[in-house]
């Protein structure tokens, strides 16, 4: 026998109004509840009846999720997270991937979803501008987009990049390097991640090094060989190298054992991102972990909330992010 919101709210010790606002989205309830109702929906293995409120609604019951690049680590963990928040709440999820011949990705204006979540690094202005004029309520997701026309669930990236920075110089670093720059990036106003990596260093008393931030078009581990590469054979090659991903992290290790070089020993490495590939390299990766649930679980919240009162305020939710000390930048390890 299919469980109810009774069920639920029997379990939890609520009340079926609180887990029928717990599952529609509602933002008004207190984390503690939500996570106890939440817990009560696993347990019990309640579903929402989707059928039945498209009827009631007039809804399509469906979420695009919009990802910049699908076959990245970070995108296939958030991806995960997002599916499995918007079923609790009984909305299905259709991705769909932002192309570069198409920053507007026209897919995701016109499919039968009531509601798009975006995520990425920093999402582009002009993309976010061409899905809200679609009058469908959206929802940046994990990066900066620096957008006030609706809710953000993201990083501090920029703290994020400190943090992940001021580590390598706790560690005995000065001659630190970043990778993952944009090709031409503006000296005046950075992307967050080079803004944190900057502002770690002056706090420090050191200034940045001319050739010590390298780009990177796309966050691969062959971008991020091919950079390190370029930096460990500069005559007076970096200590350390901050990556503003852990594939881009993963590949400058490679680099350094094929320049004959030891991590941590020589360099150190660090990245973002807290990947399982990491934890199983050798040396595992140093990084900084962001709560993939938690940005996915306030996304769908935030973007369940706004389909159902569209004139609500927008808000901007940071998830909270740690630095993962490991063996890619601990010599005692």
């Amino acid at each position: 026998m299919a469980s109810t919101l009774k069920d639920v709210a029997r379990l939890a010790g609520v009340s079926v109004k609180t887990v029928s606002n717990v599952v529609n989205g509602y933002p008004h309830v207190s984390p503690d509840v939500r996570t106890r109702v939440e817990a009560a929906i696993a347990q019990v293995g309640y579903r929402p009846n989707v059928f039945a409120r498209t009827l009631r609604t007039g809804r399509t019951g469906a979420l695009a999720l919009v990802l910049p690049d699908t076959d990245l680590p970070f995108a296939d963990n958030l991806a995960r997270e997002v599916v499995r928040a918007a079923g609790r709440q009984g909305y299905r999820v259709v991705i769909e991937q932002a192309r570069p011949d198409d920053s507007a990705a026209g897919d995701a204006r016109t499919a039968p979803v009531d509601g798009v979540l975006v995520s990425g690094p920093v999402v582009p202005v002009a993309l976010v501008e061409a899905l809200v004029a679609s009058n469908r309520p959206v929802v940046l997701v994990g990066g900066e987009a620096r957008v006030g026309q609706c809710d953000q669930v993201g990083v501090d990236v920029v703290r994020a990049a400190e943090d992940a920075t001021a580590h390598l110089l706790r560690a005995g670093r000065r001659r630190i390097a970043a990778i993952g720059a944009y090709p031409k990036e503006s000296v005046a106003a950075p992307q967050p991640c080079t803004a944190g990596y900057h502002r770690a260093l002056r706090g420090a008393g050191l200034a940045p090094v001319a050739g010590h931030l390298l780009p990177a078009v796309r966050h691969r581990r062959a971008d991020g060989y091919r950079a390190a590469r370029a930096l460990l054979a500069q005559p007076g090659r970096p200590d350390a190298i901050f990556c503003y991903s852990d594939p881009l992290a993963i590949g400058a290790m490679r680099a350094a054992f094929d320049a004959g070089l030891r991590v941590p020993a020589d360099v150190a490495v660090i990245g973002i991102g807290d990947i399982e590939e990491g934890r199983y390299s050798r040396p595992t990766l140093s990084t900084v972990s962001v709560d993939t649930g938690f940005l996915a679980r306030e996304a769908v919240a935030r973007v369940a909330a706004r389909i159902d009162q569209p004139d609500t305020a927008v808000a901007v939710v940071t998830a909270p992010h740690e630095v993962l000390a490991r063996e890619s930048t601990r010599p005692d390890r």
